[in-house]
C-alpha cells in the first residue's frame, strides 16, 4: 500500500506548481528559476503578445509568462502533464492561459493557429532529441517575430536553428548550468524574423 500525495508543489516568484509523476519538470529548481527569467526576458512581451508554449509540460514556463501576455497556448502530447498545467492556471488564478494534448506537428496547424490566434512569440523547450521537422515547418509557417528556442542539448538544438535560418537569425544566447559539475547545459537561444 502507497501513502502520501500523488504530486508534489514548488513555489517560483510567487507562483505555485503542482506536479505529478508523468508531468515534466525542471530537477534543479534554483537554476530552474533562472531559466525562466531568461526565457521571459529574451521574449521581450509587453502585454500586448499571443504567445505559443511548445512542449508545455505541466505548464510552468506557459503561466510563467502569463502576466505579460494577452494569452498563452500550451500544447502537450502528455494528457497527465496539461491536466497539472491546467491546475497550475487555476492554483496560480490566472485566466489568460489555454492548454491543448496532442502530437505538436499535428496540433500545430493553420486551423489551430486560426482558432487560437497567430502567434507574436512561440516559446519552445523540447525533449532532448530537439524538435521535429514537421515542427519547424510549423513554426515557420505560424510566422511569430520572435521563437525562444529552450534546450537541454545545443547539438539537437543547433539543428532545428539551421533549418529556420532563411527565416530567423539568432540575436541571444544565454547557456544555464543546470547540472553542475557535468558537461550538460541548458541553453536558450532568442530568435528574431529576418527583415525583408
Amino acid at each position: 500500500m502507497y501513502k502520501g500525495d500523488d504530486h508534489i508543489v514548488d513555489t517560483m516568484d510567487g507562483l505555485k506548481f503542482r506536479i505529478g509523476p508523468k508531468s515534466f519538470y525542471q530537477t534543479n529548481t534554483k537554476q530552474s528559476l533562472v531559466l525562466y527569467r531568461t526565457a521571459k526576458e529574451f521574449a521581450g512581451l509587453t502585454g500586448r503578445e499571443i504567445v505559443y508554449d511548445l512542449y508545455t509540460g505541466a505548464g510552468t514556463i506557459a503561466n510563467f509568462v502569463a502576466d505579460s501576455a494577452t494569452k498563452v497556448i500550451g500544447i502537450e502530447y502528455i494528457e497527465e502533464a496539461v491536466k497539472d498545467a491546467v491546475i497550475n492556471s487555476r492554483i496560480n488564478n490566472i485566466k489568460n492561459t489555454s492548454f491543448f494534448t496532442g502530437d505538436i506537428k499535428s496540433v500545430l496547424n493553420n486551423q489551430f493557429i486560426s482558432s487560437n490566434g497567430r502567434p507574436d512569440v512561440i516559446i519552445t523547450d523540447p525533449p532532448r532529441a530537439g524538435m521535429e521537422k514537421d515542427v519547424v515547418d510549423s513554426i515557420i509557417e505560424a510566422g511569430p517575430e520572435k521563437v525562444v528556442y529552450v534546450s537541454c542539448n545545443p547539438s539537437t538544438q543547433a539543428r532545428d536553428i539551421a533549418l529556420m535560418s532563411e527565416q530567423y537569425r539568432v540575436t541571444k544566447i544565454q547557456p544555464i548550468d543546470m547540472f553542475p559539475h557535468t558537461h550538460h547545459v541548458e541553453n536558450v537561444i532568442l530568435l528574431e524574423k529576418n527583415v525583408g
